[in-house]
């Protein structure tokens, strides 16, 4: 299944005009900056913005094409706004119990019980939705939203309204639609940090046009995106925890380029992670390094250099088909005599631990 998604949409000063194929599965994450069109995408996609230049197809399902048009309540779609927009005179149950009415026996795909485990809320059930904090609302919200067993489900900027303690709340929750959910996820947002931790693909937008589409781990390193560029250039690398070292207080992530040592995270065998590596924090060298406080250090290839002002260079290097990139100066290229296809190692001297 995918999403195929043309649109034209003229405001007073603005114009969306988009043409792309989204996957039928997993999050993909809608990504640019504040009034590029993010939103008035979504809204197209939901029906909330109609517009005589649309197409939208959902695996076997036409719901726009010229004339022919499905109303947003009529479309098997979920959307989660930056507000929860609860029922306030309606206590949780109630509030996920709205939604079913909708939805013929025959099509539910995601139970109500299920919703409800999946985001940890059989404890606010009878609760008034007036009286939840911030990161509960909307997490039923999402509940609400999964409850109408929905083709594609909706995000725009889920948690834009929530400080930083509320964030860190809701985002295993998150993370959870897309390890046990099999429904596609659209994903607005402006933050990296959300989307390195959480989106499969991603969709940049830039000034009302898609300036690119792949996935994640290819755009994040692509020398002619501004995401591969400036303080917050890093590579996302998929691994899993190979083991443990109770003398030194470590763990082990194998991926396929290697293995990286980190400090200890409990977490057990086998358990799939994400890593980012800003590409700050990685030299490079022509020798593999012995004598050096540094643990992670894999050989690698240069694929391509750019320049990144005036005093450095963004290397983008392969580790076994896995890109990562280092941030250096133009002297130490120079001097290392860089150029694309030379073998060299790569020193990663810190990375996060995203899930």
């Amino acid at each position: 299944m995918t999403i195929d998604a043309r649109f034209k949409i003229t405001r007073q000063n603005f114009t969306l005009d988009v043409n792309l194929t989204i996957p039928g599965k997993g999050i993909s994450a809608i990504y640019g900056d504040s009034g590029c069109g993010k939103t008035t995408l979504l809204r197209a996609i939901a029906g909330l913005e109609k517009t005589p230049d649309g197409y939208l197809q959902v695996g076997d399902m036409l719901w726009q094409d010229g004339s022919f048009f499905v109303p947003p309540e009529k479309r098997s779609l979920g959307y989660v706004f930056q507000e929860p927009s609860l029922f306030t005179h309606l206590n949780v149950r109630r509030n996920l119990e709205y939604g079913l009415k909708r939805v013929p026996k025959t099509d539910c795909k995601v139970s109500l019980e299920q919703a409800v485990d999946l985001l940890s809320i059989s404890h606010l059930l009878d609760r008034n939705s007036s009286e939840l904090s911030g990161g509960e609302r909307q997490r039923v919200a999402i509940a609400r939203a999964l409850a109408t067993s929905p083709k594609i489900l909706l995000m725009d900027e889920p948690l834009s309204a929530l400080d930083l303690k509320r964030k860190q709340e809701i985002m295993p929750y998150l993370e959870s639609l897309h390890d046990e959910l099999k429904i596609p996820v659209l994903y607005v947002s402006h933050a990296p940090g959300e989307v390195a931790r959480l989106a499969d693909h991603l969709i940049l937008l830039k000034d009302g046009k898609l300036k690119a589409a792949g996935k994640l781990d290819d755009m994040l390193t692509r020398l002619d995106l501004p995401l591969a560029h400036g303080d917050r250039a890093a590579a996302l690398i998929h691994a899993t925890v190979a083991g443990h070292d109770t003398e030194f207080n470590l763990t082990y992530l194998d991926f396929p380029g290697g293995r990286f040592t980190i400090a200890h995270k409990d977490l057990p065998v086998n358990h799939a992670v994400r890593l980012r590596v800003i590409a700050r924090d990685v030299s490079l060298t022509s020798e593999h390094q012995s004598q050096t406080s540094i643990l992670n250090i894999f050989p690698a290839v240069i694929e391509e250099i750019t320049p990144e002002g005036n005093a450095q260079v963004m290397v983008r290097l392969l580790i076994q088909g896995i890109p990562l990139l280092a941030r250096i100066t133009r002297k130490s290229a120079s001097l290392l005599k860089l150029t694309p296809g030379k073998k060299v190692f790569a020193q990663v001297k810190s990375v996060a631990l995203l899930s």
